[in-house]
């Protein structure tokens, strides 16, 4: 029961104070369950992100779905999930109860334009770790892809489903 508790009170800690997307998450997932709690070792994390990131959905409530299940199973996922979105939700519902009153407000889209360069670096800083960490070979394939990316204007859900291609490729020739 305490392992549930910790779950979710680390991913509604994670939910109240992460602003933007799920990308933005990242860098305080990782410390969460990697460092304090020392759920996932970080190549196992790195892993398990890169499953997340793939799978349907979106990234943030996958990762916590990953990190529950591995945890405590089932409700562990559950858990994790309802920790994530409750803060979402209820902050939501408070700015759609009161957002007629201060949607022209100065002061708050000022705050809103100043926390778009924060939101920037909880992406960036997660991104680059990651990036420090890879083999050269790996560096060349992510700097490949990414140059692809903003070369040819695909979509990089097209990329994606071509790296797991090639990985489930690559781990059946490998095993033969």
């Amino acid at each position: 029961m305490r392992e549930l508790w910790n779950l979710f009170s680390c991913f509604f800690k994670i939910g109240a104070f992460t602003f933007g997307s799920g990308y933005a998450m990242i860098s305080l997932i990782e410390r969460e369950v990697v460092d304090k709690h020392c759920w996932f070792e970080r190549e196992d994390f790195l892993n398990h992100f890169t499953l997340a990131q793939s799978a349907p959905g979106p990234f943030s409530l996958n990762a916590a779905a990953f990190v529950g299940f591995r945890v405590k199973g089932y409700w562990g996922a559950l858990v994790s999930v309802l920790g994530l979105v409750i803060p979402s939700f209820v902050i939501i519902l408070l700015i759609a109860m009161y957002l007629t009153d201060i949607r022209d407000n100065e002061t708050v889209n000022a705050a809103f334009k100043a926390l778009r360069p924060c939101v920037v670096a909880l992406i960036a800083v997660p991104c680059i770790r990651m990036f420090i960490k890879m083999k050269w070979p790996q560096m060349i394939v992510a700097v490949a892809a990414l140059g692809i990316l903003l070369v040819s204007g695909i979509s990089p859900i097209y990329m994606l489903l071509l790296g797991a291609l090639l990985g489930v490729a690559l781990t059946y020739f490998r095993k033969s």
